[in-house]
């Protein structure tokens, strides 16, 4: 399950990506109206549930669910430092499934996310095609595709491929990747093994491998896909 959270309160996000990571979620995280939106426009494909707060430096998070809403049914969750009547029916008007208030437990917020997801049954009917910009990834049959061709992997490539899609926004350092595919197939991959398949993928994928968009080097850190 992939959870786009909106909070601009960088300790609050902190927190909270890292607490809904420890339950198995991954999370893409915005901490403005602008990037959010982005990540709407670019990413919603990919995206389970999201969490908004509502009171956005540049935005509002009502603005946001409203942009989900018209695009796909998916979950909302607001988060707010505001518990008036007004707020509460204004958030569900917009099409909101559920509203917490500022401070709350995670141990709650967690259950509210699991209720509407199970109300979504987004449980029973697990997403077969994971996108990427312009690539589709079909796991049901293990096929990728491009633009609408179909591009042909290894099962390393198409492996290392899945971690990052299921990871978009996300940081990966060379040993977080290596710990996830060193085993595929029972060879061994070390890392200057990762910096040739990392290559491979680019040349397959990327329009201009020489400045990849899909798959980007976060100098010192490691890769990232998606923003």
């Amino acid at each position: 399950m992939n959870i786009l959270v909106v909070e601009d309160d960088r300790t609050i996000a902190s927190g909270l990506t890292y607490s809904l990571e420890q339950e198995g979620f991954t999370t893409v995280l915005c901490h403005t109206a602008k990037d959010a939106t982005a990540a709407i426009e670019g990413q919603l494909s990919a995206i389970d549930l999201c969490l908004f707060d509502l009171s956005l430096p540049d935005g509002s998070g009502y603005d946001l669910c409203a942009l989900v809403k018209k695009k796909s049914d998916i979950p909302v969750i607001f988060l707010t430092a505001f518990d008036d009547e007004v707020n509460v029916v204004m958030g569900l008007d917009m099409g909101a499934d559920d509203y917490i208030t500022k401070p709350f437990r995670v141990r709650e917020l967690l259950s509210r996310i699991n209720s509407v997801l199970r109300r979504y049954q987004r449980h029973a009917q697990p997403k077969t095609v994971v996108e990427l910009g312009d690539v589709q990834i079909n796991t049901s049959d293990g096929k990728v595709h491009k633009a609408g061709n179909e591009v042909l992997l290894t099962a390393l490539e198409y492996r290392l491929l899945l971690i990052f899609a299921n990871h978009l926004g996300q940081v990966l350092t060379r040993a977080q990747l290596l710990d996830r595919i060193w085993d595929v197939g029972g060879d061994f991959v070390n890392d200057n093994t990762l910096t040739v398949y990392i290559k491979r993928l680019r040349e397959k994928l990327e329009d201009d491998p020489a400045r990849p968009e899909l798959i980007k080097t976060v100098r010192g850190m490691g890769y990232k896909a998606g923003e």
